[in-house]
């Protein structure tokens, strides 16, 4: 294809992203749910050209992170039902109710309060408690007993689904995955036991997928990471892992000017690089505003007319400095490869994340709105 005309750009595949999610499909099997997660823009994918895949592909649920998410996608025509897993203020209510989104409840308070928003509604409304199953952070740490009672006091409300997450899925050197499993089933048994319905339990994302922890699938599992291409590296004496899932975007920048440098000129923010010997520099359309970590700076790669080559000197908030001493031929208008692969080299999201001290969650979803999205 020819050259988008931007200065800087991902490229996505959709395809792959269908792929991804029936590779998911297959691996939990027939009996199970898979819950696609979009939010924060389908991990800098983008959320509404995603979202409209998945569905094409049959999934049914999908999973934002905040109101204002899943009123985007609501008003961008997604039909499909929605989970708003990060909770909600007291301004966002009524919106819940309008845009027919399902929240989650992460408190007995919580579940009131939604209660009473179904009765000045007039309408029923559905929701998902989330258990605090160890993690320590959102979710209700209520006992069973509890649980119960605020169920049973409901009048127009109803609990849907129980849910947690895990603060360690992808680490076989602890236990802490297990004790969460263990504490969310003696709660599921003890409500299931007192009568309370229980349409939909789920427990897993990406990595207790993609590591076959099939004792905390239950009916349903929230695939994210996985639809992008990504299972987290494992720590310690793993499970194989059952997932094939390759990435789905590629980044681009465009160079703006190329220019022969002596020994000794200084490069960048504070002088930080100082070229050893003559060399041919290129300046890219892209830094730290656009995603470029600035803990690249004078660490990073790039590829550059198919080889891998250093970023020099400090990245700065619109441009990134590269060496092309080996690349003669390159003119300002071409591209090179922030993330992505050119021939047989690759730079994925999880090599970077090592360099830059950070995780591949947060490389992608840090590639900012005014780099474009090119859907191929």
């Amino acid at each position: 294809m020819m050259s988008p005309p931007y200065r800087s750009y991902v490229l996505v595949s959709l395809d792959q992203i269908a792929r991804n999610y029936r590779n998911v499909r297959a691996a939990v099997g027939p009996g199970v749910e898979v819950m696609a997660v979009v939010k924060a823009d389908a991990y800098g994918h983008g959320a509404l050209e995603v979202s409209r895949t998945l569905i094409g592909e049959g999934a049914k649920w999908l999973a934002v992170s905040s109101v204002d998410e899943g009123v985007a996608l609501r008003c961008a025509g997604i039909a499909a039902r929605l989970l708003v897993m990060a909770g909600f203020l007291p301004s966002e209510r009524e919106a819940l109710v309008e845009y027919h989104l399902t929240p989650t409840a992460h408190s007995l308070e919580d579940v009131a309060e939604l209660d009473r928003m179904a009765q000045r509604s007039g309408h029923p409304l559905a929701f998902h408690l989330k258990i605090d199953s160890g993690m320590g952070r959102l979710g209700t740490r209520a006992q069973p007993g509890e649980i119960v009672a605020a169920l049973r006091a409901l009048r127009l409300a109803r609990m849907e689904g129980l849910m947690t997450h895990f603060a360690s899925a992808a680490d076989f050197t602890s236990p802490q995955t297990d004790q969460q499993v263990a504490r969310f089933n003696a709660c599921y048994t003890a409500l299931r036991e007192a009568g309370m319905a229980i349409d939909y339990a789920h427990l897993s994302s990406t990595n207790a997928i993609g590591y076959a922890r099939t004792d905390a699938w239950h009916n349903m599992v929230r695939a994210g990471h996985a639809l992008y291409g990504y299972v987290s590296p494992p720590r310690g004496a793993a499970r194989k892992q059952i997932l094939d899932v390759q990435p789905a975007l590629a980044w681009k920048a465009k160079i703006l000017a190329v220019k022969d440098i002596p020994e000794g000129t200084l490069v960048g923010y504070g002088g930080t690089f100082r070229a050893p010997h003559a060399m041919r520099i290129a300046i890219l359309a892209a830094g730290y505003a656009d995603g470029v970590f600035h803990r690249l700076s004078n660490r990073g790669k790039v590829i550059a007319a198919g080889q891998l080559t250093p970023i020099l000197g400090t990245v700065s908030m619109d441009l990134t400095t590269i060496d092309v001493s080996h690349a003669m031929g390159l003119q300002p208008g071409d591209a090179v490869t922030l993330l992505g692969t050119e021939g047989d080299v690759t730079l994925d999201a999880q090599q970077i994340a090592r360099v830059a001290g950070t995780i591949s969650y947060n490389i992608l979803s840090s590639i900012s709105a005014r780099v474009r999205r090119v859907y191929v």
